[in-house]
């Protein structure tokens, strides 16, 4: 069923359509979307009942953001270069009270935000070493089972970690993410490489977070992680893993999104066991930012089916 709803969605939402645009034009595609997506990260760090935490976990002090008081998790796995406050002040805010039964946790991956020192290093499996340190933090916290909610790389790790640890993820929710890496998405990661070539309004939220200097190097070494994995991979992160997921997932994808490929979303549907799926027809990379309250009922709803 789930094959068949994935061409149907994909002949409705365009997601068939080949791209056909020349490297320039998708990198000034994806720079402008970046800068939309990056303009929505919030800075502020509050919100109602929230505690900021750390716990070690590996060789990582690693910071995160609890909030609710319920008995059963769900952790929320930021984008790139993101944190808790940047990628997810709207769900720390507006989850609790619709998940009354749930903590929801908000990390900095190790090597972003306050999960630093040491540096991040993309070696050709940080996004596994990621999966890993987010199911240590989760039975840290005394989680057996817990649910993950992961946007874009966020929603990379999440995959992976429900794909290597299937008897551990009790429900999945990712959206703007992809298990591979085509040459098309290859060229895109080069021609956004460099920070300078940005506008103010695109630089300075993360250079808030990392520092005029650092925030570059960072990039730019997020970027050849990237294209490590393509080069030394063939581009596959987990597609071949996409299989051992058992956990009920649902992907939520922005129809104009175009920080990935149109082929990616019928590739989840397609490959993972039992999925559903959520189109926003105006959405880009952001929808959880853009469409907060709309997008916290469906991720609400789901967990609680």
């Amino acid at each position: 069923m789930m094959r068949l709803l994935a061409s149907a969605v994909a002949a409705q939402c365009g997601l068939a359509i080949r791209i056909t645009k020349t490297t320039s034009a998708l990198s000034s595609c994806v720079q402008s979307l970046v800068a939309s997506a990056v303009r929505s990260r919030s800075m502020c760090s509050s919100a109602p009942g929230a505690k900021e935490r750390r716990l070690q976990v590996g060789a990582s002090t690693v910071h995160f953001v609890e909030a609710g008081d319920g008995n059963r998790g769900v952790i929320l796995l930021p984008g790139a270069l993101g944190t808790a406050w940047t990628d997810f002040k709207p769900q720390i805010e507006g989850l609790p009270a619709l998940l009354p039964h749930h903590r929801v946790i908000a990390w900095d991956p190790p090597g972003y935000g306050k999960s630093r020192p040491p540096d991040k290093q993309f070696t050709v499996d940080f996004y596994e070493r990621d999966a890993a340190a987010a199911g240590e933090l989760m039975q840290k916290l005394g989680f057996q089972r817990y649910s993950v909610v992961g946007w874009s790389d966020g929603g990379i790790t999440g995959l992976v970690l429900a794909a290597k640890q299937p008897e551990r993820v009790e429900k999945l929710v990712v959206w703007g993410s992809n298990s591979y890496i085509s040459d098309t998405e290859a060229n895109i990661y080069e021609g956004i490489r460099d920070v300078s070539k940005w506008s103010a309004r695109m630089r300075e939220p993360m250079e808030q977070v990392y520092g005029v200097e650092h925030f570059p190097k960072l990039w730019s070494a997020w970027v050849d992680g990237l294209l490590r994995i393509h080069h030394e991979r063939k581009g596959d992160i987990c597609s071949g893993s996409l299989k051992h997921i058992k956990a009920p997932t649902l992907v939520v994808h922005g129809a104009k999104d175009p920080m990935i490929i149109p082929d990616h979303v019928p590739y989840l549907l397609n490959n993972i066991k039992n999925t559903d799926l959520h189109v926003f027809p105006d959405g880009k990379h952001n929808i959880h930012l853009r469409y907060a309250n709309e997008f916290n009922a469906i991720v609400a709803k789901f967990l609680l089916a």
